[in-house]
């Protein structure tokens, strides 16, 4: 067996800055309800069976019954109310019971963002940005975010914030967006709470107590799934950032990571294979994780010296691990 320890260069994955490139998420929540008061004019009356007509709609959505919820909720759409108008938007948007259908889906949006309803504000908000099935309008997009974010959509908190660093670089920009990266955390936002955890970790002037906070963060984004926040959370906790050094525990993060198909983590599980950190040393091991990490792209010089320092019969059991793995 002729392999050598690897250097290890276990720093943070992504710097502050990145926290832009962080992917917008894809779904919105549609969190509606209506609360009905009851009383004895004909107008009251009215607008209890319109209300109990969208909560049916949306009962009909959330049972699978989209024809229904199109039925129930289009009239509703037509008379104005802006959660029938958002369902109706949904439905077109994910072609749900009907031909998917983007220039409808981007209508009702519209209508219902411009009635108030926040998960409007942000799907019409993300689609003012995109610019694909409407004409992209930066500053409205901004806009409606910002209403959505204030209104409470998690999602559009975790945007906004965004794009109040992209807007104002550096410490004034984060300590602006900060309030909005909280709220969209405390929602359960895993790009948000990823976020956080990095500022917390790297930017001067958060407090002690927040910074306490940098570790757990970047737990609960790992735990949500998102690899990014897996990969960095192992390095902390190889690296001992935010609290005492667990090889062990951060050896099985980079494991998740790279299982899911993380390259760097990739790349990282070949070291920790060859220097023995959180697992015994096996430079078969070392050697599949080597070769799926070069096979997606990622150069590596001190890994292109271990592969060739391989035995033949090793780097023959790295490679058909390599490709079992990428069969499953």
């Amino acid at each position: 067996m002729r392999w050598s320890m690897v250097p290890l260069i276990f720093r943070s994955s992504r710097l502050l800055s990145l926290i832009l490139l962080l992917a917008l998420p894809g779904e919105a929540v549609l969190a509606q309800s209506a609360k009905s008061e009851t009383g004895t004019t004909v107008e009251a009356a009215d607008a209890d069976a319109a209300n109990d007509a969208t909560l049916r709609a949306f009962g009909a959505f959330q049972r699978g019954y989209y024809l229904t919820a199109m039925d129930l909720a289009v009239p509703r759409a037509q008379l104005g109310d802006p959660a029938a108008q958002t369902l109706v938007a949904e439905l077109f948007a994910n072609g749900l019971g009907v031909a998917r259908d983007m220039d409808s889906a981007a209508f009702w949006y519209k209508q219902a963002a411009e009635g108030g309803d926040a998960s409007a504000q942000f799907k019409y908000g993300l689609m003012l940005l995109e610019g694909k099935h409407v004409e992209a309008d930066q500053e409205k997009a901004g806009e409606l975010m910002k209403k959505a974010a204030d209104a409470g959509n998690a999602f559009a908190q975790f945007n906004h914030a965004q794009f109040l660093v992209s807007q104002k670089p550096g410490d004034a920009g984060i300590f602006e967006a900060l309030p909005y990266f909280e709220k969209a955390a405390e929602q359960g936002v895993a790009d948000a709470q990823y976020a956080l955890a990095q500022i917390y970790a790297n930017t001067d002037g958060v407090s002690d107590a927040k910074r306490a906070r940098a570790r757990e963060l970047m737990e609960k984004a790992a735990r949500a799934g998102y690899d990014t926040a897996q990969l960095d959370y192992a390095i902390w906790l190889i690296d001992g950032i935010g609290g005492p050094k667990d090889y062990e525990a951060g050896f099985r993060w980079m494991e998740v990571a790279a299982t899911r198909g993380n390259v760097v983590a990739q790349n990282r599980m070949a070291v920790l294979h060859i220097n023995a950190i959180g697992t015994s040393g096996d430079p078969v091991e070392a050697g599949k994780w080597y070769v799926l990490s070069r096979r997606a792209g990622y150069d590596d010089r001190a890994l292109d010296d271990f592969y060739q320092g391989l035995t033949e019969d090793e780097q023959k059991q790295a490679l058909e691990a390599a490709n079992r793995f990428a069969k499953q």
